[in-house]
């Protein structure tokens, strides 16, 4: 028994090994840190892991190596949520001459269908797609013959129905791992409490035990954190222009320059700081939903390069984005979880030089976030009103398609998903065939019983509430305590590796 364990130990060490030229080569960094090796040595073991680091530690490396390591034929698949993620990695990975690509929904059709014959042609080392190309025949044809080797769920947060950035669509991860041959895989995410990450592995359809656990911890000492509790407009631009004109911290290091992110929850409200700001000549660009996506990229890409320092921004900015001299983070308007606040003040300071994190409180702010997750978390009503529609109004669905189902069961509002969360529920649940957006979804099956019971819907919209309320607690927390808070949020029962 000692000799075939003696001999594996010697084989990962050499795959670990033959990383390093890569890691230097390829990458440009000169040694591993202690985490990423841990890592990267059990994935080469086969063996699967979850990976939580902060944000801009190099978690991708933890799948890019390994992928690297694998024969000619050998494919890494990377599910990733956001498409401007993916493009941003697989545009970093091309440029250091690495064979990756993505497929989804930005690529018309006849680049979809080139990409998927260079893969039956044995091309590309690593392939970034969100959940729902699984739904396409097409798509799976094109890997049917394709050595899985690696699964990497990046953003793994999203699996879990207790994350704060839950996608339905994810829900479905245990059955794509056994499409692709139940490979190894790993999850990796910044944000992950101990019942989330207990949730992460059961969608994915493993076992306690089967993934290891790999936990860097949070501590981000060159950021200072500060919370300043503010009423109004007037106080909140009286305390960004305090924080645009004056100095970090005093350090050893002399003051760097970097850019400034500005995050707001609402459009609107970013137009308005927009306005308030333009009129005391402060250069800046802003960034959000309503814009295409080409003027999306135009706007990161001046960002990136420090053409343009100071970016007004809704959270989706910042996702894939590896910019080191961030110095400054100002949350304007108050985020919906501890999560999703730690995540996006990550973006601060990836180069370890002082970098400041400022949120300003305003109590009002709170209702904005209860009326998301109000629009999070449809209720059973919604679900009998959604049934009806396709049952009964089938032919409008059919002929106006899903947005007629928006107009007829939503708010008018950009950030009421109830028909798209509903949908995706009852697609995993085989109520609805789809999706085949912009047409409608097909009625396949009688609604189940639980989506008639309102305790059982509200179960996540409690959690999320909670959720919000940590924020509360963490406002009131003294700036010496801060930290510890965080600590005890997301590493209570973490056992870090």
């Amino acid at each position: 028994m000692d000799g075939p364990a003696n001999a594996n130990l010697k084989s990962d060490k050499r795959s670990l090994e033959q990383a390093q030229p890569i890691l230097r080569d390829v990458f440009g960094h000169e040694s591993f840190r202690p985490s990423q090796s841990a890592v990267i040595q059990h994935i080469l073991a086969a063996e699967h892991a979850m990976v939580i680091m902060p944000t801009g530690r190099g978690k991708s490396l933890c799948f890019q190596i390994p992928a690297l390591l694998g024969s000619d034929d050998d494919l890494t698949l990377v599910l990733s949520p956001l498409i401007a993620l993916m493009q941003d990695q697989v545009d970093g990975l091309v440029a250091k001459g690495i064979d990756a690509t993505l497929i989804n929904s930005s690529l018309d059709r006849m680049e979809r269908e080139k990409r998927q014959e260079k893969l039956r042609q044995n091309r590309y080392r690593l392939l970034y797609v969100t959940p729902e190309r699984f739904r396409k025949p097409e798509f799976l044809d094109a890997i049917s013959g394709r050595n899985i080797q690696l699964l990497a769920i990046d953003e793994a947060h999203c699996v879990s129905q207790w994350g704060h950035d839950f996608r339905p669509d994810y829900s479905r991860i245990a059955d794509i791992r056994k499409q692709l041959g139940s490979p190894t895989t790993i999850a990796l995410t910044a944000t992950a409490t101990a019942e989330c990450r207990a949730d992460i592995v059961d969608q994915i359809g493993l076992e306690d035990g089967d993934m290891r656990l790999f936990h860097e911890g949070i501590d981000r000492p060159n950021l200072r954190i500060d919370v300043e509790t503010v009423m109004g407009d007037d106080e909140k631009l009286e305390q960004i222009l305090k924080a645009l004109s004056e100095p970090l911290l005093p350090s050893p290091t002399p003051q760097a320059s970097g850019g400034t992110i500005l995050y707001f929850s609402l459009i609107k409200t970013l137009t308005r700081f927009s306005d308030l700001l333009l009129a005391r000549s402060i250069d800046h660009v802003c960034y959000h939903g309503d814009q295409s996506r080409k003027d999306r990229r135009r706007i990161q890409n001046q960002f990136m390069s420090g053409e343009r320092d100071l970016v007004l921004a809704t959270p989706a900015f910042g996702m894939g984005v590896d910019k080191e001299d961030i110095r400054l983070v100002v949350h304007v308007e108050t985020p919906g979880s501890i999560e999703s606040y730690y995540q996006e003040i990550g973006r601060a300071g990836r180069d370890d030089l002082p970098s400041r994190c400022l949120w300003l409180y305003d109590q009002d702010d709170l209702m904005t976030q209860m009326q998301f997750i109000e629009w999070a978390n449809p209720d059973a009503d919604f679900y009998d009103r959604l049934m009806f529609s396709l049952e009964n109004h089938a032919d409008r669905c059919i002929a106006y398609g899903l947005d007629w189902l928006r107009n007829e069961l939503q708010r008018v509002s950009p950030h009421d998903h109830r028909v798209d969360t509903a949908l995706a529920m009852l697609d995993r649940h085989g109520v609805v065939a789809g999706p085949r957006e912009p047409e409608c979804f097909q009625l396949i099956g009688p609604l189940p019983e639980q989506f008639r019971n309102n305790s059982w819907l509200s179960e996540k919209r409690q959690r999320d509430q909670k959720r919000l309320y940590a924020m509360v607690q963490f406002a009131a927390t003294p700036s010496d305590e801060r930290q510890a808070f965080l600590n005890r949020y997301f590493l209570e029962d973490a056992s870090i590796q």
